[in-house]
């Protein structure tokens, strides 16, 4: 089986509570996104919020990939940049396939969808992400054709004692 994956949902209860309890269940199973464990889906819904906002002024775009069953089985965040000089590129945010699914090849898939919806933007020739160092998700960029744009060393503290780089990574679309 393989996700189905839709770009610009209609954004209702349903897949509201899904995106809370994706974002939930990533972050408590050690998932960097943002949050680290524990954490509620009440903790995480005023982020949830301003991703919302920034959907509904058009500067954001949600790409959400739903397993066999139709629940949200994963995620990706894509953001416009409004500075004149990077209009050509875009963010990729909060991007996160369910833990009980991993090792699937969703994650694979769902890069693939995140660059497919990227390439049908009008203007954007690069996709960036960062992600936190330690985890090892900067190899599994690596592979889906990432490219090492730098890292900040230390500049993600998970806890007093923990701190990890900032690591900046980017796909060229052309």
């Amino acid at each position: 089986m393989s996700l189905r994956f839709e770009l610009d949902p209609a954004i209702g209860p349903e897949l509201r509570d899904g995106l809370l309890a994706l974002w939930a269940d990533v972050s408590n199973a050690g998932g960097a996104v943002g949050f680290v464990p524990p954490v509620t889906a009440e903790e995480i819904r005023p982020e949830l919020v301003k991703h919302f906002a920034a959907m509904a002024e058009g500067r954001t775009r949600l790409l959400v990939g739903y397993d066999e069953e139709g629940a949200v089985a994963a995620t990706a965040f894509l953001t416009y940049n409004t500075h004149r000089l990077m209009r050509h590129w875009i963010w990729a945010y909060t991007v996160m396939v369910h833990p009980k699914h991993q090792g699937k090849g969703y994650g694979r898939d769902l890069m693939a969808a995140v660059e497919e919806a990227a390439r049908g933007f009008d203007g954007i020739e690069l996709i960036r992400l960062t992600c936190r160092g330690g985890t090892g998700v900067d190899r599994f960029y690596a592979s889906c054709g990432y490219k090492d744009g730098g890292r900040v060393p230390g500049a993600i503290r998970v806890e007093p004692g923990d701190d990890r780089d900032d690591i900046t990574m980017y796909l060229p679309l052309y």
